[in-house]
Order: C-alpha cells, then structure tokens, then sequence
C-alpha cells in the first residue's frame, strides 16, 4: 500500500475528535518506517513541513491501540520492533530541524546559517508533543516512553534556551514539548524526570541523555555543534546527591574538556559544571582514582588568568574542592601538631600575589569579595600569610571604588576576620593599621561624592576594624584617640572615633 493511500485511507484531520477505527490497517511499524523513509528524502520544505503535519494528525486522531499495539504475535520481538520504529521515526523528525554543523572545531556559525532553524523545530515539536499527549494516555507503554523520551528531551532543551537559532515562537513550542513529555511519564520536574525516584515505574532518563551527547561530546567533535555543551550543562545541572556519582566517569570528562577551553564563555561553563560536580559527589567518590586532585590542578591553572569572570567562576569552586582534599586549616585543634602547608595555604599564596600587583577595578572587586571565605577557612592559620595580608589591606584602602567601594567594604571584613583570628599577632602591626584607617575615615567623610547609605556602611566598618584593633591592645588605642587634632578632621569623624568602647570583642 502506498503511503499517500494509506493517509487517505485513515482520513486523517486535525478536527477529528474520535479515534479512527485499526480494523483492516497495516502494522503501524510499517507506516512508520515510510514516514521515516519520507522525511529522511524528502527535499522541498513545504512538502516537509505536509509530512510532519501529517504525523501530528496522525498521533491526535488515530487509535491509540494500532499506534502503540505490538505487530508481532511475539510480544518480546513486538514490542522491541515498535520501540525501534518509533526511535527511528522521532530521529527522523529531530533531524528536520538539526542544527548545521561548523565545518572545523574551532570556530562557530553565523547567525545566518541557523535562520531557518526555528520555523523548522516548531512543527516539530507540535508533532511530537502530539505523539506524547497520546502515549501518555495509555498505560502500559514506559519502555516506549524510555526510548522516545531521551532523543526529545535532548531537543526541548535544544530549542528552549534563548539563543540565535531559537526565536520566541520556537522556545515556546520547545517549552510546551519539555512540559508534554513531564505529564507522559508523570514527572514532577526536570530533575525528577532525569534522576527518577528509583523505582522500576519513575525510572529517569539520563543515561538514555548521556547515551546520546557522549559521542558529540569527545575532543575532536563537541566544538562542531553549538547546542551540545549547553544541552550537557543544563542535564548535569539538573542532576543532584546521591544520582550523579553513577555517572560520574561520563560527566567528568566533558566537564574538563569545557574547563580547558581557551574562550572564556566556556571556561566558565566547564567551572560551573566542576562546581557543581564538588558539590553533589561524596568526598569519597571524589577521592576515589585522584580525582580530587584532578580537579584541583584543572582549576589551580585558572587562577593565573586576568579574566575577571573566570576567576570569579574559579575561586568559590577551589574554595569548596579544597574540603574534600584537606582537613580545613580552621578545624584543627590548639593540640595538634604543627600543621604543614597545605592546598589551602597554596591557594591563599597566590591569590595575595595577585591581589597585591592587580591595577584592574574589575579584578580588584572579584578579589577581594572572594577573600574574606578563605580568611575564615584559614583560621589562626592565617597567621601564615599576616604579612601579605596586611600589604593587600593597606593598598585597597587606598584606592577608591565608586559607587558601592565593594573593594574597600570587603577588604574591610578582610581586617576583622584577621584580627579576630589572628589577634595575639595584631600588637606589631597596629601602627601601619591604625594610620590607614583613620585616613581611610578621613577620606570618606569628607567625600561628597559617596551615597549617604554607602558612607554609613564604611564608616561603620571602619570604627569595628578600629575597636578590634583596640581590643588586640586592652585598650591602649583609647588615649591615641583622643589626642586626634579636631582642627584637622570633620566633626563627624570625631563622632565616629568617639563610638569606640573601651571593651572590644577579640
């Protein structure tokens, strides 16, 4: 029977309400095969666009008995047969609106060549979500769901994201398609529907995902298509404590292939992955075959970058990797024995190096909001690092940060973590301290430039760093203080310096 005959003969209609009667129909693998067979030669766009018409008339109108019944009397080989026609098929139809190809892996497409990707996915999607809304009807069909499930999601989360080959029409038909397969199976949302619950009904898909990406994501392809690396972000982004350590040999690798990248936009997104990798997989999994120290040295060689992003990405990650290879400096108890350096002390080394010569506003505030979680990590360790410590507070004192003074806020939660944690060693540096605070408050009160909130906020800080320092002496700041010229000062500022107590909280 020829195809064109057998549509006609199924009087398929997007007004239908009914199903249409199986009797006297062939097997439905075989009209899907021709569908197949249909959509991969066929090459007028219009005659493509009929086809996969005919298809969402198809799944909306036809009995949903012949659409997911076996042909075979052998139930085994039947139902294996109906999963492989209809994989086939939704292939076939993902493949209408693929994405093109760069022609070598270094380079990317202009938005030129993805313009008639959109018109192309939308009708696309309405089939599918057609085929989904009838699967999800019956009972019975999870093995078919577990195999048309994977290749559509992986195109939903293709065509939902806000790039140059959607357009708004696209990703709301893409949206609709992610939704459609979360009601077929019952699940409650994207990470229920990848992860499950562990039960044989609300088994996840992504290792029918991870089937699918591994071989677009190796050295040599995962550059060619644009979509691959962003579809891996979103699934592994998904994935959570305790699903992702099973698959950890199939997401780290690509992690670390974007990690290594040279352009920024995908250094990050490899950060974030590794990130999240940390944070979801036990310590003891991470430790398992040196990965641990696999990640640290993938993530170590980023903090010598100038990309203020990327460190920004690559501080926080070090920060929670460094738990799972040491013992937090922090942590250690007055007994123990002199603790060695360590990853942490490696990290907080380099990172005053930089901090030190860095001229860049942008990296400048990137630094010092990353500081204050590592000086408390550190601990009394810190006591190591006073040194550098102090040449980075007196020189991003210095320095004004217009509009918010972010640099000079967070330096300033920098000194009262370090004097709070290393103040028996604070008396020897009072001095040079106490001289750039005052100037520091100088400065900021006679700043007509400064929002009134901003001020508070520093001189507040500032009059903390200065009570701290007061404790570290038992008070012997009180009488310095009150020996400041008033001629040469703004009387808020004597307000200011008058707020410090006697009493100060070590």
């Amino acid at each position: 029977m020829e195809l064109s005959t057998l549509l006609h003969d199924l009087h398929l209609s997007p007004s239908s309400e009914k199903p249409l009667p199986s009797a006297s129909l062939p097997p439905i693998t075989e009209l899907l095969s021709r569908m197949q067979e249909k959509l991969i030669g066929v090459s007028s766009e219009s005659e493509r666009i009929s086809l996969i018409g005919h298809l969402e008339c198809l799944f909306q109108t036809a009995d949903p008995h012949w659409l997911f019944c076996p042909a075979s009397t052998n139930q085994d080989d039947g139902w294996v047969e109906l999963r492989v026609s209809y994989g086939s098929l939704v292939s076939a139809l993902i493949g209408c609106a693929a994405l093109p190809l760069c022609e070598d892996d270094c380079g990317s497409l202009p938005a030129a060549a993805y313009q008639s990707v959109p018109s192309r996915a939308a009708p696309v999607c309405s089939a599918l979500t057609a085929l989904l809304g009838t699967l999800g009807n019956g009972a019975g069909h999870t093995g078919l769901l577990m195999t048309v499930g994977p290749p559509v999601c992986v195109f939903a989360v293709t065509h939902f994201q806000d790039q140059v080959w959607t357009s708004s029409s696209s990703r709301a038909a893409a949206k609709s398609l992610q939704e459609a397969l979360l009601r077929a199976g019952g699940w409650r949302d994207s990470a229920h529907l990848l992860m499950g619950d562990g039960s044989q009904e609300k088994r996840g898909i992504l290792g029918g995902i991870l089937d699918i990406l591994q071989p677009q994501l190796t050295k040599d392809s995962w550059q060619r298509c644009e979509a691959v690396k962003l579809v891996f972000a979103w699934t592994l982004l998904q994935v959570t404590l305790p699903s992702l350590s099973p698959h950890l040999p199939r997401l780290l690798p690509p992690s670390l292939l974007l990690n290594d990248h040279h352009r920024p936009e995908n250094c990050m997104l490899g950060v974030r992955c590794l990130h999240h990798i940390v944070l979801n997989t036990p310590a003891a999994d991470l430790r398992q075959f040196n990965t641990a120290e696999v990640l640290y040295q993938a993530l170590f060689k980023h903090l010598y970058t100038t990309e203020a992003a990327v460190i920004q990405a690559v501080l926080p990650c070090v920060l929670d990797l460094l738990l799972v290879l040491e013992t937090p400096p922090s942590s250690l108890s007055p007994s123990s024995s002199r603790r060695k350096p360590g990853h942490h002390d490696d990290v907080l080394r380099l990172v005053l190096t930089h901090m030190e010569a860095e001229h860049k506003v942008v990296l400048r505030r990137v630094y010092a909001s990353a500081l204050p979680p590592y000086i408390d990590r550190m601990g009394v360790a810190i006591c190591r690092h006073l040194r550098r410590v102090e040449r980075v507070v007196l020189g991003y004192l210095e320095v004004r940060d217009p509009p918010e003074e972010t640099s000079r806020l967070k330096i300033l939660e920098v000194l009262q973590k370090t004097i709070r944690a290393a103040w028996p060693r604070m008396q020897c540096r009072v001095d040079v301290l106490l001289r750039c605070l005052l100037k520091l408050l100088l400065d900021v009160c006679s700043d007509s430039q400064l929002t009134d909130p901003v001020r508070q906020k520093l001189t507040g800080q500032t009059v903390l760093c200065i009570g701290l320092l007061d404790g570290c002496l038992d008070g012997g700041l009180q009488s310095l203080l009150q020996q400041v010229d008033s001629s040469c000062c703004s009387s808020e500022m004597l307000r200011c310096l008058a707020t410090v107590t006697m009493t100060t909280d070590r």
